[in-house]
């Protein structure tokens, strides 16, 4: 029987994630771990309670670039961050020796993704990674995950590639062309899982009622919604501030419009956002979302505005026309088809963008409609169909 540990810390990991542990799970030829990291804790746990997954080894500390490598090289001083953060990479060591996992697969492009790889490397462990081949062309953008991927994309012996552009890259980088697959990309399995469920009366009367309650938010059939998710590393600043005076002349510029921005706990983001735009009339700022709540503001929505990267893919699975905050996207397919487009982080330009959207009923037709280009919901199942034949 084959060991197989699967290593996450945020929720876009975990989201990701999660409908491959139980791909795996149902494979009698496996033996599945799942090793958390916390880099994201309460938003984490929300996901594993959602998938009913309950970690075989939990890491009560977070593997995240802050504490890795920011306030003085915290980890190599007496600090009892650095403390708590050795000890967590300890107790991963004592996993790594006494489980010795056939494999060991890691989603994407954290700190998480990266800091596993390269120990479970020096075990020499065959490492797995999922979504790989997403590149910019820019290492600084996004910053550290270009980088990050690239790294894992070196360590690992197989790569499961969510588009055949991913696969390219991964080619051009030198990977031999047996040790990659494209499978589509896991989230979009966890988006139509949750989308499904959603078709159910009963649950979607639980949602409404929990939007009323929770953020005060009714879904009128009248109002063009705008999701909005904006917490990039490369947007804090300036990049942020354009993007807060966007949206602000938009809803003042155009009435029966209402943004929804989840705005994300980092201070870094919750403390300038909040100055700019709280209190602005029909802009909502509420807490993160769980994802299943998400999902169903997706459905809801007008249109996103987001310099995320993960939710392009969910945007053109339920034909969501998506405005990328950015210079650049490692998610090319969704410009390519037609359901994206990067705009940057003008504001000038955001809003003439966003208004057009508004306004032009062809535009906004020409760019609504859903794609599979980011895979059609099998993608977990595909992953543990070939992990049996290695």
């Amino acid at each position: 029987m084959k060991t197989i540990a699967v290593v996450f810390g945020t929720r876009p990991e975990a989201l990701k994630c999660a409908p491959l542990i139980n791909a795996l799970r149902k494979e009698k030829e496996f033996r599945t771990l799942v090793c958390v990291f916390r880099q994201h804790g309460i938003m984490l746990d929300q996901v594993l309670s959602l998938f009913h997954i309950k970690p075989d080894y939990d890491f009560p500390i977070s593997l995240n670039d802050k504490n890795l490598f920011h306030h003085k090289a915290a980890f190599l001083k007496k600090g009892i961050s650095g403390i708590r953060t050795l000890l967590a990479l300890f107790r991963f060591v004592q996993m790594l020796r006494k489980e010795h996992p056939d494999f060991l697969i890691v989603q994407g492009d954290t700190s998480t993704a990266l800091l596993s790889a390269l120990i479970a490397f020096h075990f020499k462990i065959t490492i797995v990674h999922v979504e790989a081949g997403l590149r910019t062309g820019d290492i600084y953008s996004p910053f550290p995950e270009e980088m990050n991927r690239k790294l894992i994309g070196s360590l690992a012996r197989f790569h499961f590639a969510s588009t055949r552009v991913a696969r390219d890259n991964l080619l051009r980088e030198g990977v031999p062309p047996e040790r990659i697959w494209v499978t589509g990309n896991t989230i979009i399995d966890t988006l139509f899982y949750l989308r499904d469920q959603q078709k159910d009366e009963h649950e979607r009367r639980v949602l409404e009622t929990g939007f009323l309650n929770d953020f005060n938010i009714r879904f009128m059939p009248d109002v063009k919604y705008i999701l909005v998710t904006a917490h990039r590393r490369e947007s804090f600043g300036e990049g942020l501030a354009h993007i807060c005076t966007a949206l602000r002349k938009i809803v003042e510029q155009r009435q029966g419009v209402v943004i929804i921005y989840p705005v994300h706990l980092n201070p870094h983001v919750m403390i300038p956002v909040r100055e700019v735009l709280q209190g602005i009339a029909h802009i909502m700022l509420i807490d993160p979302l769980p994802y299943d709540k998400l999902v169903y503001v997706l459905e809801k929505c007008f249109l996103v505005l987001t310099d995320s990267g993960g939710i392009q893919e969910e945007a053109a699975a339920l034909g969501k026309p998506t405005l990328v905050m950015r210079n650049t996207t490692e998610r090319g397919e969704g410009v390519s088809a037609g359901v994206a487009r990067c705009v940057g982080s003008d504001t000038d330009q955001i809003v003439k963008e966003t208004l057009r959207l508004l306004d032009d009923k062809k535009a906004y037709e020409t760019m609504a409609h859903s794609t599979d280009v980011y895979g059609d919901g099998t993608a977990s199942e595909k992953i543990a169909g070939i992990i049996k034949t290695l």
